[in-house]
């Protein structure tokens, strides 16, 4: 008997030996499987323009307006160019609302803006009205509702409804082939929990997807592979830390409702204005509570402990600032505005520097300067230059003892590998050891390092996963990136273009600060991987930013953000 125990034990070794094997290739070829028909149609959708109204000039020219928020001025940079000298280089913005109805506003032109001969600062417009910019008289004529359907008809539709179930299959696969193989390895005590975070997550993409169905959005690629990364988390932390995989479950179940209350809030331009005074607010109390009642961590105060849980205020800031930092066309304008918000991000700084959180603030000053490209004007370009030289001078000067200690061991982790250099050095061997394909789940050393499920989390994934699906891992985010780059052009206010690109720029920041610092490309920041890396707070604010990237699709039925016609042909914002 005893004999055929051991038998048959031995028979069990070698089975799970050789799932190992099969799922060390089985992985990458279904995540690039998956890459691949998620990205594809995110990026080559075609990017045809939106025609809203045309422009009738006295001359019996025609100028198409293909935008919600149209700038017209004499600039070559305008949406509608009129070259003529008593015109301002941006003279007046002409907007579109959700209802169809539109307005002028002046932008602080020399000669002013007229309404039936009526100097104005904000108008609305009729389409009998007859605006005079610059002592040139043109008229308002907005396309026709059957002009609209027509339009909407014709635009990129977004992947079927039969694309997102095939990618979802491809991932539901993906995650049982990842989790049979912690049940291989993993403890009989931490099963359950294993079980839990990979069912729980299946669960949760599943019911957004039904979700999703029933309000008739068909689009599903961007939260497909938000689902994949999370998976990716999963993996790492049921290796690490099996305990914690609940709790990075019900984080991930509120940042998907943060996502969609985000986007029910982008929906109603109106609307999101005001979520955006709220998120002003909340953005400087999340880091006003963390400096009164944080706690001090490895020189950074950036924790709140309640009740046994530790919270990082300072990633929900992030989509405060993502929301405080985007601004429609008509207020850009505006040097008031401008200064409101240069005089936030100077708050933002102080708390950050008051907090010795290096690592946040430099992810700050990157969303910054992306906030400050979009949305520099002329005088606006150097006023935002100075602010973005005085941010970074603070950081220089209230730069934590920690941080500069990690500069110091920038590009030289192997003179001291057993104190300042230990996290990397074991993080680089550990990927040399997994190669191309990985060990397999719980078959590497790196889970024994501290931190291996957080800040360096993309040295666990590639040595038990394999290079490739770590590479995978970073071009996914990336995608969403590119993404926002490519959506924002057709955006139908700069609102979400801000928007969109500064949250996928946070993004794509994090990532490359966390994967090239774990490395030692860069210097070690201690910064997450969106998604991937353990910590509650850090799953909810990646979520919320996703929500800005989502938000900025205008692809036919793709965006929850955007609003069905009455006759299901297309969005309206």
């Amino acid at each position: 008997m005893e004999e055929f125990l051991g038998t048959l034990a031995v028979d069990r070794v070698e089975a799970a030996m050789e799932y190992i094997r099969f799922s060390r290739y089985a992985v990458p070829v279904l995540a690039g499987l998956l890459l691949l028909r998620c990205a594809l149609p995110l990026l080559t959708f075609r990017r045809e323009p939106e025609i809203w109204a045309w422009l009738n000039l006295p001359s019996g020219e025609q100028i198409p307006l293909t935008h919600w928020e149209n700038i017209i001025g004499r600039s070559g940079s305008c949406d509608v160019t009129i070259n003529f000298p008593t015109v301002s280089r941006n003279h007046a913005v002409l907007t579109r609302y959700d209802d169809g109805s539109w307005t002028i506003s002046d932008a602080g032109s020399k000669s002013g803006t007229y309404v039936n001969d009526r100097r104005v600062k904000i108008s609305a417009v009729q389409e009998s009205d007859r605006i005079t910019i610059g002592g040139i008289d043109m008229q308002l004529q907005p396309i026709t509702q059957r002009q609209e359907e027509r339009q909407a008809q014709l635009r990129t539709k977004a992947a079927s409804g039969w694309d997102s179930v095939t990618n979802l299959m491809l991932l539901t696969i993906l995650q049982c082939v990842m989790l049979l193989g912690f049940l291989f390895r993993s403890k009989q005590e931490d099963i359950f929990s294993v079980i839990l975070g990979f069912g729980g997550i299946m669960v949760c993409q599943w019911v957004l997807y039904i979700f999703y169905c029933s309000i008739r959005r068909k689009s599903f690629e961007i939260e497909t592979m938000a689902f994949f990364l999370s998976t990716l988390g999963m993996a790492a932390l049921s290796t690490v830390d099996p305990g914690e995989t609940v709790k990075q479950l019900m984080a991930l179940v509120i940042g998907v409702a943060c996502f969609l209350i985000i986007g029910w809030s982008l929906r109603d331009l109106n609307r999101a204005k005001v979520f955006r005074y709220l998120a002003t607010i909340a953005g400087v109390g999340f880091l006003a509570a963390t400096l009164a009642f944080g706690t001090e961590y490895y020189g950074a105060k950036n924790w709140i402990i309640v009740g046994g849980m530790s919270l990082q205020p300072s990633e929900l800031s992030k989509v405060c600032f993502v929301f405080a930092g985007a601004s429609t066309m008509d207020r850009i304008m505006h040097k008031r505005n401008l200064i409101l918000f240069i005089g936030y991000s100077v708050i933002i700084c102080g708390f950050l520097a008051l907090m010795n959180d290096f690592g946040t603030a430099l992810v700050f000053f990157c969303a910054f300067l992306v906030i400050a490209y979009l949305r520099s004007g002329s005088m606006g370009t150097v006023a935002l230059a100075i602010t973005a030289l005085g941010f970074a001078g603070v950081l220089a000067i209230q730069v934590a003892p920690h941080a500069l200690q990690r500069f110091s061991t920038w590009r030289h982790i192997w003179e001291d590998p057993q104190f300042s250099g230990y996290q990397q050095t074991r993080a680089l061997m550990c990927i040399a050891s997994g190669g191309l394909f990985g060990l397999g789940p719980e078959g590497g050393l790196l889970q024994y390092v501290f931190a291996a499920d957080s800040d360096i989390v993309f040295g666990t994934i590639s040595e038990e996963w394999g290079l490739i699906v770590a590479v995978m891992a970073v071009l996914c985010v990336e995608v969403f990136g590119l993404f926002a780059i490519r959506s924002s052009r057709q955006a139908r206010s700069c609102f979400y273009s801000i928007g969109g690109c500064t949250a996928a720029g946070v993004l794509v920041i994090q990532t490359i600060l966390n994967c090239l610092g774990t490395v030692d490309v860069l210097p070690f920041t201690g910064v997450t991987f969106p998604f991937v890396s353990n910590g509650g707070t850090s799953m909810i604010g990646a979520w919320g930013l996703l929500a800005f990237v989502k938000a900025v699709d205008t692809r036919q039925n793709a965006s929850f953000a955007i609003r069905l016609s009455k006759h299901h042909k297309e969005a309206k914002v």
